[in-house]
Parts: C-alpha cells; sequence; structure tokens
C-alpha cells in the first residue's frame, strides 16, 4: 500500500537517475547551441535568428511533451481560469527570458566559460527557497555553500585577455539566464499546484517557443543556411529539451527543491567538457577550478540535514 503511495519522482533511486539525465543532457546543450548557430549560419550578431532558432527548439519540445501527455491520460483540467495567467508567466520566466538571455550569451561567449558561469543559478535557487518558503531557513552552512560557489563563479574573471574577461552581452546575459532558471525552479512548486506538472511544462514550453518565434520573425530573423548537420542539432536540442524539463519539473513538484538541484553541478563540468572536446575550445585551468568550486559548494548546502 505505502509503494503505491510514493511516486517513483520521490524514490531515491530514480530520483539520482532522473535528476543526473536531466544535468548530463542540459549539459550537452552548450557545444549543441554552438554547433547549431554555426550549421544555420547565425552569427553573434543576429538576435532575431537566435530568437527563431531557440522559439522553434522549445516549441516543438512543448508540442512533444503535450502529446505524450495527452496519450498517456494526464489530466489537462486545471482549478480555475486564473491559473492561465500563472502558467502565462511561468512561460515567461521558464523559457521566453530565460532562453533569450542564454542563446544571446551564448553567442558572445565560449561555451565552457558559459556553462560554468550558468551554475550561478543552483546558488540563487537556495538563496531564493530561503527568502519564499518557511520549511528552506538560511543556515551557516548554506551561507558557506554559497559563499564557495560564487568565489567558484568569479574566478571565471581571473587572469589577462587570453583567458576572458567578464562582458555584459556574454557573461551578463549568462547571469540574467540564471537569475530567470531560479525563479522559474521556484514557481514550480505553484504550477503543479494548478496544473499536472508534464501538461504545465508543456504548456510553458510551448508557449515561452512562440513568444521567442514570433518577435524573433518580426526582426528579420531567419536561418540563412539550413543543413543537415544543423537540423540534426536542433532536434537533439528538442529531446533535451522535452527530457530534461519533463523529468526536472517533476521532480521539483514533489522533492526538495536544495536535493534535487544538487545534481545541476555537473552541468558545468558536462558543458565545460563537451564544449571543449566538439568546439576545439582551450580548457583553461580555472575552468576546473571554478568547476571544482561550484560542486564543492553544492555539496555542502545539499549534506546533512536542514
Amino acid at each position: 500500500m505505502e509503494q503505491t503511495r510514493t511516486s517513483i519522482f520521490q524514490q531515491p533511486a530514480w530520483v539520482v537517475a532522473f535528476a543526473l539525465t536531466a544535468a548530463i543532457a542540459w549539459g550537452w546543450a552548450f557545444p549543441l547551441i554552438k554547433i547549431g548557430f554555426n550549421a544555420f549560419g547565425i552569427t553573434a550578431d543576429m538576435t532575431g535568428g537566435k530568437m527563431l532558432f531557440a522559439g522553434i527548439r522549445f516549441a516543438a519540445a512543448g508540442l512533444i511533451i503535450l502529446s505524450v501527455a495527452r496519450g498517456s491520460g494526464r489530466s489537462f483540467r486545471k482549478s480555475k481560469r486564473s491559473d492561465w495567467w500563472f502558467i502565462l508567466a511561468f512561460a515567461l520566466m521558464n523559457t521566453a527570458l530565460h532562453y533569450f538571455f542564454f542563446y544571446v550569451g551564448m553567442s558572445h561567449s565560449e561555451g565552457s566559460r558559459a556553462a560554468i558561469l550558468n551554475s550561478l543559478g543552483t546558488f540563487l535557487v537556495v538563496l531564493l527557497a530561503c527568502a519564499c518558503f518557511k520549511t528552506d531557513k538560511l543556515t551557516s552552512r548554506k551561507i558557506l555553500g554559497c559563499s564557495i560557489g560564487f568565489a567558484g563563479i568569479l574566478t571565471l574573471n581571473l587572469g589577462g585577455a587570453d583567458s576572458g574577461k567578464f562582458s555584459w552581452l556574454g557573461d551578463g546575459m549568462i547571469i540574467l539566464n540564471a537569475l530567470c532558471s531560479a525563479c522559474a525552479n521556484l514557481m514550480t512548486r505553484g504550477l503543479s499546484r494548478r496544473i499536472d506538472v508534464f501538461v504545465g511544462t508543456g504548456y510553458s514550453l510551448t508557449i515561452g517557443g512562440m513568444l521567442l518565434i514570433v518577435p524573433g520573425l518580426l526582426l528579420g530573423g531567419t536561418l540563412p543556411h539550413v543543413s543537415l548537420l544543423g537540423i540534426i542539432c536542433l532536434l537533439l536540442l528538442i529531446a533535451i529539451s522535452a527530457l530534461g524539463f519533463a523529468l526536472y519539473n517533476k521532480l521539483l513538484s514533489c522533492n526538495p527543491i536544495g536535493k534535487v538541484a544538487i545534481y545541476n553541478s555537473l552541468i558545468p563540468i558536462v558543458g565545460a567538457v563537451t564544449s571543449c572536446l566538439c568546439l576545439g575550445e582551450t580548457f583553461q585551468p580555472k575552468y576546473a577550478i571554478a568547476g571544482g568550486l561550484a560542486t564543492i559548494g553544492i555539496y555542502i548546502i545539499n549534506k546533512g540535514k536542514g
């Protein structure tokens, strides 16, 4: 009887498996986006093209999730009409703004650097959860973990011009992306109280994707050179979004946020390594230091109780 009441998404072994799957998949997105930009001929100054590329990715992923949810008999019923406003706000934060900042930042930054800087969102989730939820208290352990994690982020800006310096269009956009991601993580709890979380995720990706496609087209966005490589990258990114968001949002809806967020420490490591392997970027020693500090910070935040 107890087993039937316990969701597979709350069983420790499956939480680990699903969270690892989402984190590793998202880590691979960093080089795939850069390769996709090059394959489609989208240059750093083509904001409309980047929005169109991102919009197609998320709208398609959302439609896939909604189709699977419909086929599996999940409920599409909402508690009340006002729930649509929350779903719209979630779509704006979780997809439209989140990935507008992400794609602009990615085109002005090395994939490996952006991957590690993006881990800032993990620490923002911890701090915002303490401010928003009574069950999440700000402890000395969390302060220590966040401090070490932020030290890792600051490590990215050490060194001369060859190792990369802070830029608003690159690093600044990735930071804004991390902030949107953290806010969306907290909003997932509210989403799950209004609608089935898989259905809500599908709606948010589809609506958020359209919120990127329309302005992208109005800005003259196109995919200049359609190629097989570009299509393959886009399809892989669609699969990553559908799988990653469906698993991660469900985990957030029925587990402590910190317990799930710890696995995001893998994203910068996977993103940095795969970017260097796939894009031929130079692996700076400070990337290893920053990634290590970020991982230690997340471990400290999540070890033990409280």
